[in-house]
């Protein structure tokens, strides 16, 4: 029964009594009664709340935490160019484009430190970013007339295990990433100091690093 449906009944019934027993006691105790039902709290029992299914989970549920050192970001806070390579994977497999790359910084200035290697490959990768020249590493090594190691289009076997050809390696991709910033900046041409070629009074000289010179 409702708390409504009760109180009304209560006092039906104190009216009842009052009525028909103006005097006497059972009209009181009736009229007492009628009254304490009407006080007496009223319970009403809430419907219990079941989900539709449980679902039972094996294991824990943990959130993964992000790598707070990604490969990048340590790359990057070698204190020299010189650490740099050293912190290179140089066993990774390489594609043709990168091997290409490799290839001009062994080639072209394996016997140069460290920041002339990086310059070489940075104007390989200027190169391929300038409308004048091939869009891609190996068509800029093998554009005739450019990279006087080269045979035709073919580039000379490789050493490959050797110190030499690891730092090519560990310098190109440090320049395909952008780790480190060359002091060629973005220089097109380059050539031995030892040698001066008649295009380098049209152009703006950029640096020196040992034995090559940088234009734009």
């Amino acid at each position: 029964m409702s708390r409504k449906t009760t109180t009304i009944a209560a006092i039906a019934a104190v009216a009842f009594a009052t009525t028909m027993f103006p005097s006497g006691r059972n009209a009181a105790a009736l009229a007492q009664a009628a009254t304490d039902q009407l006080t007496a709290p009223v319970t009403v029992d809430a419907p219990e709340l079941v989900p539709d299914s449980i679902t039972y989970i094996a294991q824990e549920v943990v959130q993964p935490l992000a790598d707070a050192t990604p490969a990048a970001a340590t790359l990057t806070e070698a204190g020299s160019l010189s650490e740099l390579v050293g912190m290179v994977d140089t066993d990774a497999a390489l594609d043709e484009q990168m091997r290409c790359l490799a290839g001009a910084v062994y080639f072209e200035a394996r016997g140069e430190p460290l920041a002339g290697q990086l310059a070489v490959a940075q104007v390989i990768i200027n190169r391929t970013e300038d409308g004048r020249f091939p869009r891609s590493y190996c068509g800029v090594v093998a554009q005739p007339g450019q990279f006087s190691f080269m045979r035709g289009r073919h580039m000379p076997q490789v050493r490959e295990g050797s110190a030499a050809w690891n730092r090519a390696v560990a310098v190109a991709q440090i320049a395909h990433k952008g780790l480190w910033e060359s002091e060629a900046g973005n220089a097109v041409f380059f050539h031995a100091r030892y040698v001066r070629p008649g295009w380098s009074h049209t152009k703006t000289r950029l640096a020196q690093i040992d034995t090559h010179i940088f234009y734009r």
